[in-house]
């Protein structure tokens, strides 16, 4: 059995783990390797590693700091397809899906290495008689990302790169379920020339994340993942003094009026909602359709539903792998048949999938349900799998209504050829990230990824501006030099002038 052990000032944790939790192969079902699960003591040693290594690493030129990212991309695109597949072994994606994956991770890192643009403060001349002010924005200190199972590579690199090249340290709490592609970033990190200390790795579950989250060597916490986690770290968080980023669930709408391109919204619903089996919290899973709509859009959705090749991920032509666990996979065939007991049309189920020479791997069909309604609970919960529910309404306000009702607001998008359709909805629609003609309107790295609602706790999106932002603090300094007149003591408020 393989062992996945922590890594801790630039190196693989030696101590031996007092708990261990088991990482599957989604495809086959069987156990490929054991993670140690971090308590206090190995969070201590983190956190104590990383904190004496700020006071260096703060001080390093931001040149120098900006160099070791821009080995680290290059490593990063040498190594592509290597951590790609370390994605589909342990969350089971396609290899055409995790290649995607690190790409996007890739960005962020490409964007940090402009980091000695992006720090830079401002500066007034000239303020007062001969006093001038300027502002600085320096790190935070010790920073600790919680990322989730979906994008064991990608969410990571959406927060550790702009950390560490604003001149953080980082501790990393992955997802327990594929912990591997954290360690292959960390050692890249290192063949980069990373010293040791700045980047660590704790595996681990709910006993790591409170330990972290309550550290008083902490400054700033980042997390991804589900609305209840998310609420809990920020309101833990932020009382134990933290600066908090906590992204949160979601439930994406796309709308489709009567005069959009009906294969261009079909190609793009069976794509946003099925990709990477659903477990993506930018996955479309639902789609509104406005008047007659429906009538047209489903036969097309279903053609192209009934030609989505399922297998596992490493395997030829594969477009939809296996769900991470089996656990999960049984959670979302629950809300399968809680969708049939409630009174949705099933039209097309993916229970029973069984892919040959797999069939104890964790595999679910792409299913379909038509006339879903806000009441039913595949409506209203985040299902995170190869779920697709279909909502008909009359009118396009009604639409928009029932977007914005919504208690999430993470992204959604409109199919139309109408442009005031479009404005409208990009007006009025409560959502942090809107598509138009877009089923999935992640932002590029240059901007910030963020929804609004219950999609996010804390002022900060993640990524791009606001993650410099989220990762510094500025200061501003109000500076005088002596000069030869002396003009006595003034107990009155500063005036300036």
């Amino acid at each position: 059995m393989r062992n996945i052990n922590h890594w801790i000032d630039g190196r693989t944790w030696d101590g031996e783990p007092d708990r261990v939790g088991p990482v599957f192969n989604p495809a086959t079902g069987e156990q490929a390797a054991q993670v140690a699960l971090a308590g206090t003591r190995e969070v201590d040693a983190a956190v104590s590693t990383a904190r004496k290594a700020f006071r260096d690493w703060r001080n390093v030129p931001l040149t120098r700091r900006q160099n070791i990212m821009f080995a680290y991309r290059e490593l990063i695109t040498r190594h592509r397809l290597d951590l790609a597949r370390l994605l589909t072994a342990e969350h089971g994606k396609t290899i055409d899906d995790a290649l995607g994956e690190v790409q996007r991770g890739l960005e962020v890192v490409e964007f940090a290495c402009n980091i000695a643009h992006l720090v830079k403060g401002s500066f007034s001349e000239q303020v007062s008689r001969s006093v001038d002010t300027y502002t600085v924005r320096q790190p935070l200190g010790v920073v600790v990302g919680i990322t989730p199972f979906n994008f064991p590579a990608m969410v990571p690199m959406w927060m550790f790169p702009i950390a560490l090249a604003c001149g953080n340290t980082f501790v990393l709490k992955p997802s327990e379920k594929d912990p591997s592609p954290s360690l292959m970033n960390a050692e890249l990190l290192a063949e980069a020339g990373l010293p040791d200390g700045v980047f660590n790795v704790v595996h681990g579950d709910k006993e790591a994340v409170d330990a972290l989250i309550g550290h008083p060597d902490v400054a700033a916490v980042s997390f991804v993942g589900s609305t209840p986690i998310a609420r809990y770290i920020y309101e833990q968080g932020t009382r134990n003094g933290k600066r908090v980023q906590a992204l949160g669930g979601a439930k994406n709408h796309m709308i489709v009026l009567p005069d959009a391109d009906m294969d261009l919204a079909a190609d793009a619903a069976v794509s946003a909602g099925y990709g990477s089996a659903g477990e993506r919290c930018m996955a479309i899973s639902v789609v509104v359709t406005v008047g007659d709509a429906a009538d047209r859009l489903l036969p097309k959705m279903r053609e192209r539903v009934s030609e989505v090749v399922v297998a596992p991920g490493d395997a030829d032509g594969a477009q939809m792998g296996p769900l991470v666990t089996g656990q999960h996979r049984d959670r979302v065939v629950s809300y399968i048949d809680a969708g049939e007991s409630e009174g949705a049309t099933l039209v097309e189920d993916g229970r029973g999938l069984e892919v040959e020479g797999h069939e104890d791997g964790y595999f679910l069909g792409p299913t379909l349900f038509d006339d879903v309604t806000p009441d039913m609970s595949i409506y209203r919960d985040e299902i995170f799998g190869p779920v697709l529910s279909v909502v008909r309404t009359g009118a396009y306000q009604e639409a928009i209504d029932l977007v914005n009702a919504n208690p999430y607001g993470n992204g959604t998008a409109v199919f139309t050829n109408d442009g005031g359709a479009a404005r409208k909805f990009q007006a009025e629609i409560e959502v942090g990230m809107v598509g138009i003609n877009v089923p999935i309107p992640v932002p590029l790295a240059f901007y910030s990824f963020g929804g609004w609602k219950d999609s996010i706790f804390g002022a900060h999106s993640i990524y791009g501006p606001d993650g410099v932002s989220f990762y510094t603090r500025p200061k501003v300094v109000i500076s005088r030099w002596p000069d030869p007149i002396h003009r006595g003591v003034d107990l009155g408020f500063p005036q300036h002038g």
